[in-house]
């Protein structure tokens, strides 16, 4: 499916009103600037093309764009690496006819094999995600560490989602230090997947849900700001062990297109160290009360069956 016009639309406008002319190395002329950052026309000179071409860009057309032509408005525009793949999703999908346009869709399940990847690294909480941000598998620890939501949310017949728990969930703002980081990252990551997925109905539902619900990310989603989550570190506050600094690595699965799975680690020794040690132990422990009680019951261990 061809991407809406006006996201076309409103991403250029947005990364043109971020560039000034100081930044683009034009002399700074006529006083009284009616437009934040850069006009029209000086992003059509900077590129390389017609004001009246570039004009038809930035009205949401990319139908017959070149990769030249691209490659040069992302310089124009001096887009980051997540706004350049930004601006090719959307030409991509502009430029697909509509007999070719479908995506294979992303697994909501997760093979048994990358399940027993993730169960088999006890020490570092893991679990995988999808461009939505659902949740569709996870180790003991990775839930521990976010305090049972997966298990919560699993067995209340719900998918886990990092989008809703982030702008809809007030535990979501005691959990990350950064709070407002989050909901930006959230925003940014879901505007992503929307250039990679155009006119996906579940994902639309999601955006005008959270839009709706939530003033913070509402804020942050009209920015249009884009972003590749890949590596970094996070901070978290647990409600059992306290502060936690974690490493992520963020590894796509290729056998599952559009599936990902993201690891958290803790230099060894460290305070964080230690607290995922204890987190584990007590985690342990309470499955194992758990499981006990559930034999008692003859009922089956709900987290025996944590996939989609």
């Amino acid at each position: 499916m061809k991407p809406d016009k006006s996201e076309v639309r409103d991403f250029l406008v947005s990364r043109r009103a971020k560039v000034t002319p100081e930044q683009a190395g034009l002399s700074h002329y006529g006083g009284n600037r009616r437009v934040p950052g850069l006009r029209r026309e000086e992003v059509a000179l900077l590129a390389g093309v017609s004001i009246d071409y570039y004009t038809k860009l930035e009205k949401g057309n990319l139908s017959g764009v070149s990769d030249s032509v691209l490659h040069s408005v992302a310089q124009a525009l001096q887009l980051d690496d997540a706004e350049r793949s930004h601006l090719i999703d959307l030409a991509r999908s502009a430029n697909t006819s509509p007999a070719r346009s479908t995506r294979r869709p992303t697994r909501r399940t997760v093979r048994a094999g990358l399940q027993m990847v993730l169960d088999q690294m006890p020490g570092m909480p893991a679990f995988v995600t999808n461009g939505r941000m659902e949740v569709l598998a996870w180790n003991a620890l990775g839930d521990a560490m976010h305090s049972g939501l997966f298990t919560r949310e699993l067995a209340a017949g719900r998918t886990p989602s990092f989008a809703r728990f982030n702008a809809l969930d007030e535990a979501s703002q005691h959990f990350y230090v950064d709070w407002e980081k989050a909901i930006a990252t959230t925003a940014s990551m879901l505007r992503t997947e929307v250039g990679r997925c155009p006119g996906d109905p579940s994902l639309s539902a999601l955006i005008g849900e959270l839009c709706t619900r939530s003033d913070a990310f509402a804020t942050q989603w009209a920015r249009h700001d884009v972003r590749i989550h890949r590596s970094g570190l996070k901070h978290f506050v647990h409600p059992d062990v306290g502060e936690l600094a974690l490493h992520y690595e963020v590894l796509p699965v290729l056998a599952d297109e559009g599936q990902a799975i993201t690891v958290y680690a803790a230099e060894v020794g460290s305070p964080t160290h230690e607290k995922l040690q204890l987190l584990a132990s007590m985690s342990a422990t309470q499955r194992a009360e758990r499981i006990g009680l559930h034999v008692e019951d003859g009922a089956a261990d709900p987290e025996d069956e944590h996939t989609f």
